[in-house]
């Protein structure tokens, strides 16, 4: 895993970059955020490919657990991916709810992600 610092408008940005999954469990997002948060970060990047597909599957209750974990420690989260051919539409209102907000973002890449996480 690497961890790319970007600054931007003097908002630190911390992207996470991985050729293999970063978040399995709940367990990974939250030594994760822990492990960002730490080092000063509340504004995260990361990657849709990176995080287990049982997150995108509202049944597990993965993503609520994780999500609620970032939003107790008011750290922002932009998830990079594509999100067009999603079959599910509790799925797809999920990520439209999160999208109205400023905690959570799903976005098509990274530059609409520091985009969401300067504003």
């Amino acid at each position: 895993m690497q961890i790319n610092t970007l600054e931007i408008n003097n908002t630190k940005i911390v992207e996470v970059l991985s050729e293999t999954l970063v978040i399995s469990t709940l367990e990974d997002a939250t030594d994760l955020l822990g492990n960002l948060y730490y080092d000063g970060f509340d504004k995260i990047i990361l990657y849709k490919k990176n995080i287990t597909p049982e997150f995108f599957d509202l049944k597990t209750k993965l993503a609520g657990e994780i999500l609620q974990k970032f939003s107790n420690y008011r750290v922002r989260l932009a998830i990079v991916g594509d999100f067009s051919n999603i079959q599910s539409q509790s799925l797809k209102d999920f990520i439209f709810e999160s999208n109205k907000g400023k905690q959570v973002g799903f976005v098509k890449s990274k530059e609409e992600a520091v985009e969401m996480l300067i504003k």
